[in-house]
């Protein structure tokens, strides 16, 4: 009797958690910014657990066990350069562990930046994250999530987005007739992409998002330590000194230029660990926990 007593609460655990799980499409209606094309998306994830164009955004959701009171939210953004998406190991294992923690977390499925699918490509991915925001922030009651509460966080590439949601939530890139704030509360960046300057780059970042030949308009403007401001939402920042890809001096720019402009920051850099350093550091994920719950975010 007992075995069947542990069977039972395992399939209604498990039931639990796929009925806490849904993908919605981002868009209501026509995608802003799209081209009329014959490209496929990838409906599925590839066996490497990444999405290898995506033309069709969408938005995956986890949430925690239901307690009193709302909770916080946090957006993922999964690197990959602007040409694939980490969804598997950057997205869907942070989303969960965040739930397990309290926090409610949306995998966002992004476009990634083509110009045989995009009128223009540089905005397309912005696009989508601004509308994941406003999506998360208008159906909050749904979800049991306080409105105050709506972060962004992003991995490599995906942080780069995510610092640029932080950073260009004005003018909205979409429709917002109920003139919804696509500013995050806050900003969760690992090993991020942060700068387009030639010295400190990810070079096939920057290709993809804005061309081989991108003009100083468009490396200055998406050079994202160049666009902070004193409302700029906090920050939580973390990189490995010895990452080869992405140079942590991304973060630590980013870093100074927040706390020059006093917008509250925490940077963690670890001596070792790499490029995706957090599919190595057991752990990784307890600081950032920390800072929330200093930062009254859960």
């Amino acid at each position: 009797m007992k075995t069947i007593a542990l069977c039972l609460s395992l399939i209604c655990a498990l039931s639990l958690t796929v009925r806490a799980q849904e993908i919605l499409s981002l868009y209501p209606g026509v995608i802003p910014n799209s081209r009329v094309t014959s490209t496929l998306d990838s409906g599925s994830i590839a066996s490497s657990g990444m999405f290898t164009r995506v033309t069709h955004p969408t938005l995956e959701v986890y949430l925690p066990e239901q307690k009193d009171g709302a909770r916080p939210a946090v957006i993922i953004c999964a690197g990959g350069s602007y040409k694939v998406i980490v969804y598997q190991g950057e997205g869907i294992t942070t989303a969960k562990e965040l739930a397990k923690n309290g926090v409610a977390a949306f995998v966002l499925k992004y476009r990634l930046p083509d110009d045989s699918t995009m009128v223009d490509k540089t905005i397309g991915p912005l696009q989508d994250v601004q509308q994941a925001m406003k999506m998360v922030r208008e159906n909050a009651a749904r979800w049991g999530i306080d409105t105050q509460k709506i972060g962004v966080m992003g991995f490599s590439a995906g942080g780069h987005l995510a610092s640029t949601a932080a950073t260009h939530y004005e003018p909205a890139l979409i429709e917002n007739a109920n003139h919804t704030s696509l500013r995050p509360d806050f900003q969760i960046l690992v090993y991020p992409v942060i700068s387009m300057e030639d010295s400190l780059t990810h070079r096939d970042s920057r290709a993809n998002l804005l061309g081989t030949n991108p003009s100083r308009r468009l490396i200055d403007l998406y050079s994202n330590d160049l666009q902070v401001d004193e409302h700029t939402p906090p920050a939580y920042i973390t990189h490995a000194a010895d990452d080869a890809l992405v140079d942590v001096d991304n973060s630590i720019a980013y870093f100074e230029t927040l706390r020059h402009h006093h917008v509250s920051v925490e940077l963690h850099v670890y001596p070792k660990g790499g490029h995706g350093f957090i599919f190595r550091h057991r752990g990784w994920m307890e600081p950032l926990l920390a800072w929330m719950k200093e930062m009254k975010l859960k």
